[in-house]
């Protein structure tokens, strides 16, 4: 019988779980999703076969599962970082900050290549995340709206523009030594696109 770590059979899944999740987010950055397989997984986490198909019985349900904590995560990290900014302009130069830094660091394969990776279901249940974010954009534009600070432009209208921005992989893909610069670019046209009057003094970054 396998060893239990963590105390408790809940605390071994969690464990396992996290240790799987750290070795395909490496994967992931270092090979992208093609290259990943569930064996090569396994055995970087230092998993039997047999235990790894007791927690994710295929690559799919693997890639589903770390999506799904991933972005639990990234959305709480998001929000908290975004409250802690004041100025609405500010907040969504962080919003699109932190965005772009993530894309930047995981190579899921984007939009429609992801779709085509995934069944239907699985694909649906990795885009439902996006709603929580998507909600945090609307809310920095109503805010932005009702101080002032941003015109009053239909959100319906700008939020796939801006979505659609921020998903370009194109943006991020430059050597290391350019991705602060190339980010701060993107701020400035995001910012620029959605009418933003300048960042308050203090509250860009």
């Amino acid at each position: 019988m396998p060893k239990i770590i963590g105390g408790s059979l809940h605390a071994h899944r969690q464990q396992v779980r996290a240790r799987v999740f750290e070795v395909l987010r490496t994967q992931l950055y270092e090979r992208g999703f093609d290259a990943v397989t569930l064996a090569g997984v396994a055995a970087e986490a230092g998993l039997g076969r047999t235990a790894m198909y007791n927690h994710f019985p295929d690559k799919e349900s693997l890639l589903v599962a770390f999506v799904e904590a991933e972005a639990t995560r990234y959305v709480d990290w998001l929000r908290e970082a975004v409250d802690a900014v004041p100025d609405p302009v500010a907040k969504l130069a962080t919003f699109v900050r932190l965005q772009l830094r993530v894309l930047a660091e995981y190579h899921l394969p984007p939009g429609t290549a992801l779709a085509s990776a995934l069944a239907p279901a699985a694909y649906r249940r990795i885009s439902a995340h996006a709603d929580p974010i998507t909600e945090q954009l609307r809310e920095i534009l109503d805010a932005g709206r009702r101080a002032g600070r941003l015109p009053d432009e239909d959100p319906d209208i700008l939020l796939p523009m801006i979505t659609a921005a921020l998903a370009s992989r194109q943006v991020v893909d430059v050597p290391p030594e350019q991705l602060d610069q190339a980010i701060e670019a993107a701020v400035r046209f995001v910012l620029r696109a959605v009418g933003a009057s300048e960042v308050e003094e203090g509250t860009a970054k």
